[in-house]
């Protein structure tokens, strides 16, 4: 049985279907790229599955559970954390107090206490700064950020939607670093990412999505010299 399953899943904004009749899996122990335009639907996509937007039809399952009609903070205790768009960390509150933020669906402070301490071994930018404000942080920083708090709530899945945006290349590269070594440990990710050649060297499968449907997928290795990727991601 797969960690995940979007079973013909729809997602409507307003009048405008988003998302149409998609289905795809997560094994666990994968990392899954979607890839695909502006547009095409891929943060519609994370956005469901994490419950910040109402599905119009379709399932999800997750774990053996269906969480199509289950509210967003029960889906972070089934096992789901996400990284979002744009980092949105606490910009006012400190590193330490994002974190803490992060394991919000936990009752073991000792154990939160004991993975913050890791965060900061895991990045160590984060425990050289942790009284620091996460507004004053670079975007590197920032993103490193959010994915420790991520982490925080111990998720069985991670969902990472566009983890290089506006970051420099090395940045990306030390950040997609993170995400290899996280997956190495474990972790079970699906990526949302618009450099489609780093994501597909990163995962193990991709899902390629044009106007809100997968037109098709396959293997990362077998699809980084296909010429359909080229064409779904220029939109043309």
């Amino acid at each position: 049985m797969p960690l995940l399953e979007l079973k013909n899943l729809s997602v409507n904004y307003g009048a405008i279907q988003a998302v149409r009749d998609l289905s795809l899996t997560v094994e666990q122990g994968e990392i899954v790229t979607l890839i695909g335009a502006n547009g095409a639907g891929k943060t519609t996509t994370l956005r469901a599955i994490s419950r910040m937007l109402k599905a119009k039809s379709g399932q999800i399952i997750f774990d053996g559970h269906d969480l199509s009609r289950v509210t967003a903070d029960k889906v972070v205790s089934y096992g789901i954390a996400q990284s979002p768009e744009g980092r949105q960390v606490l910009a006012r509150q400190s590193i330490a107090d994002n974190l803490e933020l992060g394991a919000y669906i936990r009752k073991d402070t000792a154990g939160i206490h004991s993975d913050v301490q890791r965060m900061y071994e895991r990045f160590p930018r984060l425990g050289e700064r942790r009284s620091q404000l996460a507004g004053t942080l670079s975007g590197g920083e920032q993103q490193m950020l959010a994915i420790a708090r991520a982490l925080m709530s111990r998720p069985k899945l991670l969902l990472l939607d566009e983890p290089s945006l506006g970051l420099a290349p090395i940045i990306v590269l030390e950040i997609f670093k993170i995400i290899k070594e996280l997956n190495a440990q474990g972790v079970t990710i699906l990526l949302v990412e618009q450099n489609a050649k780093l994501a597909m060297q990163t995962s193990h499968r991709t899902y390629v999505m044009e106007a809100g449907q997968v037109t098709f997928s396959g293997l990362s290795s077998e699809l980084v010299g296909d010429e359909r990727v080229l064409h779904a991601y220029l939109g043309g």
